[in-house]
């Protein structure tokens, strides 16, 4: 009889971590293609969103539209008993400052926190620029509705919020309009010295960059796969010293392909495939676009994971132009040109994935491997709370997610034997009751 209880208890917790969470089969459901396409238009009708425009009018400007959403999030939390913290974020910045701003400006960002029942100071963000611009970069009057570039990720940030309010969360989700991307990053810059300052836990923050369009200038037309951006290696570059070790200790035990922001993209690829595998998720190993930038990356300057997710095909002929007509061609950022069935699906993908974060346990901060010149490796890594157990993953160097997986119970340490380590890169995740997942961490030291 003993026996029996011991293997059904094996059984029934192998079970348990290889079903789904029907709760973000709900979110998915609850994303409402009609309010993204309110609100794209909305934003899009405050005519500019320059970050250098008129911050006086209640009809046309950056102000404007700041406000807006402020509010937009004001009313979100009125419906959930005040569950948001909403707040505008400054940082001023003099003409000068580089090339493209050409008068003092006040750069704002829109911040509303979800503050977590457990966790209140770990952080899981979803941003969305707040800002536009036509061909001339300095030019702060002309129309310039941007509304994939970026009405788009920014209704995705709102809808996000309308949405997951409905929940309780274990750790704070972030829902974040950032402003000054087109000048400079600048309002991720101030968002990220802020977080640094007030010593917020990040586990990782979401860039949503242009997700409305399914019509590449390449001629194909996809409603399916979406790229997810990613550094190889987030660092601080505020700390050379640890760089050079980090580099030293990649050299002999690999992870060039494993910082904390590969790992935050391997994650919004495994939640994608699990929940809405008809998504093709496309992994791209840069930070951004060739010789781009997004506002994932001050971020990634100050050591936080961070990652850019936007549609795969790209229509320059509607990002950063002037509204006009063309060889027969309609240039410009406006509201037709955007695909709000495509929207909702890549606002769905970040809402599971902020949802599944919020609700997963820490990831453990220290994890050591070992086997050297042995037939086996060998992990060790500190137990966190709230974890019922880990999962040990394992992949070909050569592959580009985590392929292989071991739920290894209430542990902290555990022998895989039969795998050699020179051939395998290793992970370990922490799992809560319900199946939610920590990211994964790659090891970051050797045992022997």
């Amino acid at each position: 009889m003993k026996i029996f209880l011991v293997v059904f208890t094996l059984f029934y917790s192998a079970i348990s971590f290889s079903q789904t969470d029907v709760r973000l089969y709900d979110i998915i459901n609850s994303v409402s293609e009609d309010r993204l396409r309110e609100d794209v238009k909305t934003l899009a009708d405050f005519g500019t969103r320059h970050t250098l425009s008129d911050t006086i009018s209640s009809t046309r400007g950056i102000g404007a539209a700041r406000r807006w959403i402020k509010q937009q999030f004001d009313e979100i939390s009125e419906n959930c008993n005040n569950c948001l913290e909403v707040f505008f974020q400054d940082n001023f910045y003099e003409k000068g400052t580089n090339q493209r701003i050409i008068k003092d400006v006040n750069v704002v960002n829109v911040v509303a926190i979800q503050r977590g029942t457990k966790y209140p100071n770990r952080y899981i963000i979803m941003s969305g620029d707040i800002d536009s611009r036509v061909s001339d970069p300095t030019d702060y009057t002309s129309d310039s509705p941007g509304a994939n570039d970026n009405a788009s990720g920014m209704a995705g940030t709102i809808e996000a919020a309308r949405v997951l309010s409905k929940y309780k969360f274990e750790s704070s989700i972030v829902y974040l309009g950032l402003s000054g991307e087109e000048q400079g990053l600048f309002g991720g810059q101030g968002l990220a010295k802020y977080a640094k300052e007030n010593n917020w836990n990040i586990m990782g923050v979401l860039n949503n960059d242009m997700i409305g369009n399914i019509k590449g200038v390449d001629g194909i037309i996809d409603n399916r796969t979406f790229r997810i951006f990613s550094e190889p290696i987030t660092t601080d570059e505020t700390d050379p010293e640890n760089l050079a070790r980090q580099a030293r200790a990649r050299r002999f035990y690999g992870g060039e392909v494993d910082g904390i922001s590969r790992q935050l993209a391997r994650y919004v690829y495994k939640t994608t495939k699990t929940y809405m595998p008809e998504m093709n998720p496309l992994m791209v190993y840069r930070l951004d676009r060739f010789g781009r930038g997004g506002h994932h990356r001050p971020f990634n300057d100050l050591g936080f994971a961070g990652i850019r997710i936007m549609e795969a095909h790209e229509n320059y002929t509607q990002q950063h132009q002037d509204i006009r007509t063309e060889n027969g061609i309609n240039y410009g950022d406006t509201f037709e040109h955007v695909n709000f069935p495509y929207c909702k699906k890549l606002t769905a993908v970040n809402a599971i994935t902020l949802a599944s974060l919020a609700w997963a346990p820490p990831a453990p901060n220290e994890v050591g491997i070992g086997g050297i010149v042995e037939p086996s490796a060998k992990l060790k890594w500190n137990k966190v709370d709230g974890a019922q157990g880990y999962k040990i993953y394992w992949r070909n160097t050569t592959s580009p997610t985590w392929d292989n997986f071991r739920y290894v119970g209430d542990v902290n340490e555990f022998t895989l034997t039969g795998i050699v380590v020179d051939n395998s890169l290793f992970g370990v995740a922490a799992v809560n009751e319900d199946g939610h997942e920590s990211v994964v961490v790659f090891p970051n030291k050797i045992i022997r």
